[in-house]
């Protein structure tokens, strides 16, 4: 217990020093100064070669393309993953979970260590089909995204179907691997020629995948156990959640990217919390899985028809909840808040520099370096949002299928 206890301090002293060091220096700015010419130099020089690609527009690869980045986008994983914590295959689920944030993680701070352009528009045509999409364009360019996550992803599935299924047949195996390579190669295409990504954009996401996914096959094995079966594993990851938002780069310009980020570390918080709580109950490996007697299709028709609308009203209820407490709290331990758009009344135009006038408490002056006047209480609404959802998926909503016998 105590050797437990002390490399989990160990840890977070670690990224606590971390924050501070790179806060002092001025890590990000410097990194920024010696990437971010380079990087540009080469989304200017690639342009010509997207407007090549571009002369093949029509209506056909247009839809193909953008229905190709909806399905690897995040809405689409943050609906289908929770299916797959329903049809009984826990494992998988929580440990794509967490690679997702992960590379969330990792591809957004990058993008905001460099804050490189994506292709200039015009010349280049960009066409964003869904609100996702022109979202996705308001952030920084390199790496993809898309493709960082796909090459994780579907590298992750793969690696995970060779590696726990008995006598796979080579043939089925090298299928795999190809279809794989074709998805990849798909939606990298697709990113340049819907005008969102340079050539060098899929490049990195592309290297960059790679790297996260042979460093995740090496480790997932002792991140389950440790979720599953470790110890003060609520404590250290809520610990390590709020650290890695302090530890966040700050872009160049603000963009969208802090925020996907805080959503998902709150659902790798709600998922490492849950599962701790109920795996013996819910996610150990025997329990039933579809297509198998029992859990029929229909009995796991029953469970989404359940499910869905009950993560819904938790990430509303919890949102609503979080908006009362959080800025009580804040106010409790003298820290001086904000808001952006979730309190209309402490938005920084209006009564929020009446709130940022207060005295520093002791927790402000831990956290911010004096770098910051304020914090913005959005982040933390939207942070206990999304752990409340994913705590529902993997916790309340099992529950309710073992007290209807879904």
């Amino acid at each position: 217990m105590e050797s437990v206890a002390g490399w989990q301090t160990v840890a977070l002293f670690g990224l606590l020093s971390w924050i501070a060091l790179a806060s002092y220096i001025n890590i990000t700015h410097k990194l920024r100064s010696s990437l971010q010419p380079w990087v540009t130099q080469h989304v200017v020089t690639g342009a010509p070669l997207i407007l090549r690609i571009q002369k093949y527009q029509n209506s056909f690869f247009d839809a193909l393309f953008s229905g190709l980045s909806c399905i690897v986008s995040v809405p689409f994983y943050t609906a289908f993953l929770p299916l797959l914590f329903w049809s009984g295959h826990g494992k998988l689920a929580r440990q794509m979970t967490l690679l997702m944030a992960f590379c969330d993680y990792l591809g957004n701070s990058i993008k905001d260590v460099i804050s490189a352009p994506r292709p200039s528009c015009p010349p280049v045509r960009r066409i964003t089909a869904t609100k996702d999409e022109e979202e996705n364009a308001m952030e920084y360019g390199l790496p993809s995204s898309h493709t960082l996550n796909t090459v994780c992803l579907s590298g992750y599935l793969l690696y995970y179907i060779l590696s726990y299924t008995e006598n796979i047949h080579a043939s089925y195996a090298f299928a795999g691997f190809a279809l794989v390579c074709l998805l990849v190669g798909l939606i990298g295409l697709g990113r340049i020629y819907l005008g969102m990504h340079s050539p060098i954009d899929i490049i990195c996401g592309f290297v960059f995948g790679l790297m996260i996914l042979l460093f995740w096959s090496n480790v997932h094995e002792y991140v389950d156990s440790f979720i599953t079966t470790g110890q003060n594993v609520i404590y250290f990851w809520g610990a390590l959640s709020i650290l890695l938002l302090f530890a966040y780069p700050t872009p160049e310009f603000p963009t969208p990217s802090f925020e996907f980020h805080t959503a998902f570390d709150g659902v790798a918080f709600g998922i490492v919390a849950g599962v701790q709580q109920t795996y013996h109950q819910f996610h150990h490996e025997a329990v039933a899985r579809i297509f198998t007697p029992q859990l029929p299709l229909f009995t796991f028709l029953g469970r989404m028809l359940v499910g869905l609308p009950t993560i819904l009203m938790v990430k509303f209820c919890s949102k609503a909840l979080a908006k009362w407490i959080l800025p009580i709290v804040s106010n409790t331990l003298g820290m001086s808040i904000r808001s952006t758009s979730y309190i209309p009344m402490l938005n920084s135009s209006s009564t929020g520099k009446v709130d940022g006038c207060k005295q520093r408490g002791p927790l402000h002056k831990l956290f911010f370096f004096s770098s910051q006047d304020s914090f913005d209480i959005d982040t933390g609404i939207r942070f206990v949002q999304y752990a409340g959802l994913a705590w529902s998926v993997v916790d309340l909503v099992p529950s309710l299928f073992a007290y209807l016998n879904l």
